[in-house]
């Protein structure tokens, strides 16, 4: 893909074969020559469609009915080809090039990756279920991925297994349903979750839990892709044109990262433990707990709390003095605790190391990372906790039990944010949360504002996403005009998401 001057023309030049499939791995980059200003255009409206998604991501249980209702009606609202069964050439286009753009935006760090192979899964997910079931392995052997439908003698034949493995499924609908011999090494996932017949070697997978196989696929290319992606930056980011674009549209528009704090030094250490109670999401309210019960906490669960911490507005002196009256109520002494602990505590607030201004973690990354082991206590309660452990523990917190029976049926389908809303709508008493959760400290400013006690931290996050943006629009005297653009084509962005 290259790059032109802003006024310069649209040179379309595609592979014949490039977009003759509705739906693709994206596994050739685009060939032609477009303006920047179209480069603009694509990156904003596929964010606009990523942000869509994820926003109904965590407000429905994927999957759902009335998830994909929603997603039906929110993706036709907005220009953007999101569809797999149209045969415009043009928005397949737009749909190849837009999602390359955002490649080079989204592979900076590990947190930008995450996010980025989270939305694309989930839109994927929705093309693929919305196939032509006609064309579906026709797709799958184009991309090959060449797994052999079954006969009908088969099918009668192994009708029992396969109704017996099959969720869903009843032995009238075996006739009528496809199933695909897959090795078994191709569906580990749903081998692991028993929702599949093995024999010799083969799993049994029915036409509806293909597309487990393909999106693990999916993401397995697309993390490749970013990871070399990665590695070309330094030439792209040598084009002045090109960086500030990329830093803008990859700072502003994932969501607030907790990092630029105006209201540091404004949670008192006597406010902690009132705070944890009534304004902490689960995983810090139980980190908190733990750490005032054994006065100690791994790394993991030091890097998750203090992190946390900060970015609700405790200062670097004051987590100082935090961790280590904690500690010393254990086994560790203050000269020890200086030695061994307190670099650790400083090099969160960028002031050792290479002095990064590391961020709160969101939920995504709490989720996914650095799963807890035996003796931590970090990681999501609603992924990592044993189900009878977090009934008890929501039942100390004294939760209804209709209010349990629901969280417990969200953690059951694995929809563990919308489990920490349904947490969050219990113990505040208000019928339905008005947000998305996607984050701890999240969480923390949305009780404070239902508590009636955040207009501080609200004017603060407003600010700090203001700051985000200008300086995400910095650059070089050359690239000023094309940031200006893009924040002029950007500017009712925040509204957009924010009721999305």
């Amino acid at each position: 893909m290259q790059f032109g001057g802003r006024k310069s023309k649209v040179l379309i030049n595609p592979k014949a074969d490039l977009y003759r499939q509705p739906l693709q791995f994206y596994g050739e980059p685009p060939l032609e020559n477009i303006s920047l200003s179209e480069f603009e255009t694509l990156a904003v409206e596929r964010l606009k469609l990523l942000k869509t998604v994820e926003n109904l991501g965590v407000s429905c249980v994927k999957l759902s009915e009335q998830y994909s209702k929603k997603l039906d009606s929110e993706l036709k609202a907005l220009n953007f080809p999101y569809g797999s069964d149209s045969d415009d050439i043009d928005k397949r286009r737009k749909d190849h090039i837009s999602h390359f753009i955002l490649r080079l935006a989204y592979c900076q760090t590990e947190d930008l990756r995450r996010w980025f192979i989270q939305q694309e899964i989930d839109l994927f997910r929705y093309r693929f279920k919305n196939l032509d079931p006609k064309k579906n392995l026709e797709w799958l052997h184009k991309n090959n991925l060449n797994y052999e439908a079954i006969s009908k003698k088969d099918k009668m034949d192994l009708q029992l297994q396969l109704v017996n493995s099959s969720y869903g499924i009843s032995g009238s609908k075996v006739e009528d349903q496809e199933f695909y011999k897959v090795p078994f090494q191709d569906a580990l996932d749903l081998v692991r979750t028993r929702k599949v017949y093995l024999k010799a070697g083969y799993a049994y997978v029915p036409h509806q839990d293909i597309v487990t196989i393909v999106l693990n696929d999916f993401r397995t290319r697309l993390s490749k892709a970013l990871a070399l992606t990665a590695r070309s930056l330094p030439a792209v980011h040598s084009d002045e044109r090109l960086q500030p674009l990329l830093n803008h549209l990859s700072h502003a528009y994932v969501g607030q990262d907790y990092s630029t704090q105006k209201n540091v030094g404004k949670i008192s250490l006597e406010q902690i433990d009132p705070l944890s109670g009534k304004s902490f999401p689960l995983c810090m309210r139980q980190l908190h707990q733990s750490l005032r019960e054994h006065h100690h906490l791994r790394h993991g669960g030091r890097m998750q709390y203090g992190l946390f911490l900060k970015g609700i507005g405790l200062s670097l002196e004051q987590a100082l003095q935090f961790w280590r009256l904690e500690f010393m109520r254990g086994k560790v002494d203050a000269d020890k605790f200086d030695k061994a602990y307190a670099y650790g505590i400083r090099h969160m607030f960028g002031k050792e190391g290479k002095r990064a201004d590391y961020t709160p973690y969101s939920c995504m990354k709490v989720i996914l990372s650095n799963p807890p082991s035996q003796g931590d206590y970090h990681g999501c309660p609603f992924r990592h906790s044993d189900p009878e452990l977090l009934k008890q523990k929501l039942q100390s917190y004294k939760v209804s039990p209709s209010g349990i029976s629901q969280i417990m049926d969200l953690v059951k389908g694995m929809h563990y944010q919308l489990a920490c809303q349904k947490y969050f709508e219990l113990t505040h008493n208000v019928e339905e949360a008005n947000f998305s959760l996607s984050h701890p400290n999240q969480y923390f400013v949305e009780s404070q504002k239902v508590l009636g006690e955040g207009k501080d931290i609200k004017r603060e996050k407003e600010a700090s996403q203001r700051s985000q943006e200008q300086s995400a629009a910095r650059g070089s005297a050359a690239a000023v005009n094309s940031s200006q653009h893009l924040a002029e084509m950007t500017e009712n962005l925040d509204s957009f998401f924010d009721d999305a």
